[in-house]
Parts: structure tokens; sequence; C-alpha cells
């Protein structure tokens, strides 16, 4: 692998689309982490049908919090990707657990995919990591 000095600069096309690409999860994943901080009523009636206990929301909604945190700072923005990685893993296997349609089980999937793919258009070093050839 290049070192940081070696590889090609990320173009500022590339970098504000991975800015776009990045600020749709993390919106969502805000209004959803301040919706179980306050126990909105839509958040309690998604913990009840998931058999989750109604106390557990604020505590998910702390994690939610400081992983997509994590995430938007770009020094940790890999890491926090990672962690977002699995939060949303968890947010599938929940919706297949209670037998959920497929519609309600491809937003967590395609909320990572935009968390990798913005990180990606941005990132050099995960460009280095991952590169792909023309």
């Amino acid at each position: 692998m290049k070192s940081d000095d070696q590889m090609a600069p990320v173009s500022k096309t590339s970098i504000w689309a991975g800015r776009i690409l990045s600020a749709l999860p993390v919106l969502m994943l805000l209004s959803s982490s301040i919706m179980k901080l306050m126990n909105h009523p839509i958040a309690v009636d998604g913990f009840a049908k998931f058999g989750f206990p109604e106390g557990i929301a604020p505590k998910l909604g702390i994690l939610e919090l400081a992983c997509t945190v994590i995430y938007v700072i770009p020094q940790t923005s890999v890491l926090g990707a990672i962690l977002l990685t699995g939060y949303l893993g968890g947010a599938v296997v929940t919706h297949v657990r209670v037998g959920d349609p497929f519609s309600n089980i491809i937003t967590p999937v395609f909320l990572g995919a935009l968390v990798w793919g913005g990180l990606f258009l941005r990132d050099k070093r995960l460009r280095a990591l991952i590169p792909f050839r023309s």
C-alpha cells in the first residue's frame, strides 16, 4: 500500500459527491437517534413491535448517535463506518426476526451502502485500501 504522500489526491467533485452521499444516512440516523432519545411514540411502538423493552430505546439512541458522530469526524470516519455497519446489521436482523417485509429490511442495507459509498468517495485512505481499477 502506498504511503499518504504517494496517494493520488481526491478530486473536489469526488469529495463533494462523497459528502452529499454521506449526509443522507447521517441525517436519517440523527433523526432516528433523536426519536429514540425523546421516547417518541413511533419509536416506542417500534420497540414494542420488535419485542424490546421500552427502556432500551434511549440507550440505543445514545449508541446510534455516538456511532454517527464518530462517522462524521474525518479522522475517525472509518471507525464510524465500521460501527454503523454493525449497528445497521443489528437492525436488519431485527427486521428479519419479526418477519418484516423486504422493503423494511432493505432500508438499513441501503443506509450502510451510502455510509461506505460516501466514505469511499471522500477518503483517499479507503480508496488505497480498496483500489477499483478501470
